[in-house]
């Protein structure tokens, strides 16, 4: 053969691995008769082969097969904008509609917030409900429906004029207003009230001169419909 001899080849088969853990793998080798360059070669799965696995680095997360859960996050946690996990298939369009009427946002613990202008439900320095506070009220209460295993509190704020004493009092018994009109859409759910007066502005009350801010003032004037998360307590 023109001083040249045709060299058997060895094609080795990946046979299996040993039980997870062993350094050791076994393999089988397969002679044949004709060149390698002559053979043709493919990928044969394994029966026994161990499943693999991709591991984040550190944890003990994985990515399992399509269409499994992560696990790069507890499974019970409701998906957001907002918990729409915890709302009925049914109510979720409407839902979505009632938090953008609303202007909800949702907080870093992932509590629904409602903040409704005092100054829409209440007349000055008044605590009773005007009649046209009606409309923003019962949208908040559709909205309590969507959610029906959250805890529920309302918290009453106020501006800066007055004694803190005079405005605690104010925006507790502003709060508790709100929270019966809502208790009938509640299910039997207990909601809880807090005054806070003027201790959680969320604006300045007064212009950096020293003059008043009327605008200010008015916009920490205000009731918040809070919907905790789902299995927790509602926080002051």
């Amino acid at each position: 053969m023109s001083g040249r001899r045709a060299v058997a080849g060895v094609l080795p088969v990946l046979c299996g691995l040993a039980a997870a853990g062993s350094a050791i793998a076994e393999y089988r080798v397969q002679r044949s008769a004709q060149p390698l360059a002559d053979t043709s070669s493919r990928f044969v799965r394994q029966a026994d082969a161990p499943a693999s696995e991709m591991r984040a680095a550190g944890t003990g997360s994985s990515f399992g097969p399509a269409g499994a859960s992560s696990t790069f996050a507890p499974a019970s946690a409701p998906a957001t904008r907002f918990r729409l996990a915890e709302v009925p298939p049914e109510r979720l369009q409407r839902t979505r509609e009632l938090l953008d009427t609303l202007r909800a946002r949702e907080t870093p613990q992932r509590a629904i917030v409602i903040d409704l202008p005092a100054d829409v439900l209440f007349d000055f320095d008044k605590a009773e409900l005007r009649p046209d506070a009606q409309g923003s009220l019962a949208k908040a209460a559709e909205l309590l429906r969507s959610y029906a295993d959250a805890p529920v509190a309302v918290r009453g704020h106020t501006d800066a004029k007055g004694s803190e004493a005079y405005n605690d009092a104010l925006s507790l018994r502003r709060a508790q207003a709100v929270a019966e009109r809502l208790r009938a859409a509640a299910d039997g759910r207990t909601i809880a009230t807090d005054g806070l007066g003027k201790r959680r502005p969320v604006a300045p009350n007064q212009h950096a001169d020293g003059s008043d801010d009327p605008e200010g003032r008015q916009r920490n004037r205000r009731v918040e419909i809070v919907i905790e998360p789902t299995g927790t307590r509602p926080a002051s």
